[in-house]
Formats: structure tokens, sequence, C-alpha cells
């Protein structure tokens, strides 16, 4: 099993910064592909970010490309989402999520078979 713990989230002006970080344990932390997910009020859980197992295969949603950087460090079991030059609209709970063991990284949530609470995050205008 896998356990996830989100943190960083806030309030922050448009065109700020926020860092996310996702603390994971479980012996399968390292060997599982991650993603970052949001959920905004009246809408459904969408991918924003994902990283391979090894650090590699990162992947992003159009609305993140440009913006936001997804890394892991396996040594210290933790997985991070720098968000830059923020907008209103990704204002929305962020998740982090961990998928099978060996799998790869795909943009459902039926792809992950643990999350963590979220972390809010509101951008205001």
């Amino acid at each position: 099993q896998v356990q996830l713990v989100e943190s960083g989230g806030g309030l922050v002006q448009a065109g700020g910064s926020l860092r996310l970080s996702c603390a994971a344990s479980g012996r399968t932390f390292s060997r599982s592909p991650m993603g970052w997910f949001r959920q905004a009020p009246g809408k459904e859980r969408e991918f924003v970010a994902g990283v391979g197992w090894n650090g590699g295969s990162i992947s992003y949603a159009d609305s993140a490309k440009g913006r936001f950087t997804t890394s892991r460090d396996n040594a210290k079991n933790m997985v991070f989402l720098q968000m830059n030059s923020l907008k209103p609209e990704d204002t929305a709970v962020y998740y982090c999520a961990a998928g099978p063991r060996w799998g790869v990284v795909v943009f459902t949530t039926a792809g992950y078979d643990y999350w963590g609470q979220g972390t809010q995050v509101t951008v205001s205008s």
C-alpha cells in the first residue's frame, strides 16, 4: 500500500507561484508512477501532470504546459508540483495519486490506486 499526504496549497494572487509537495509512505512508492490531479467546484477531477516511477515519462495537461513542473525524489519518498504564473482558473483542490507498481503515467483517475486527501489552491484575480 501507499499512503499520500499533500501540502503546500494556499491563497496566492494571479501570476504568483506555489510548490505542492506529496509525501508518500509504502514500499512500492519508488516503483509507482505518480500523478497530480485537480478538482474545481462542480467539475470533474482532471489530470494536471504525471511522472514515471524513475523520474522520466513526464506528462502535462495542456493547461499546465509551460507553467507547471513536476518531479520526484524517490530517496525521500516525495513528489513535487511547482506551479508558476498561476491563474484564477487554476483554483481547485489538488491531489497526488499513485499508480500500480511498474505502471505508466495515464491521464485518467481510473489509472491510479491511491490518493491523498488533497490540498486547496486558490488564485485570486
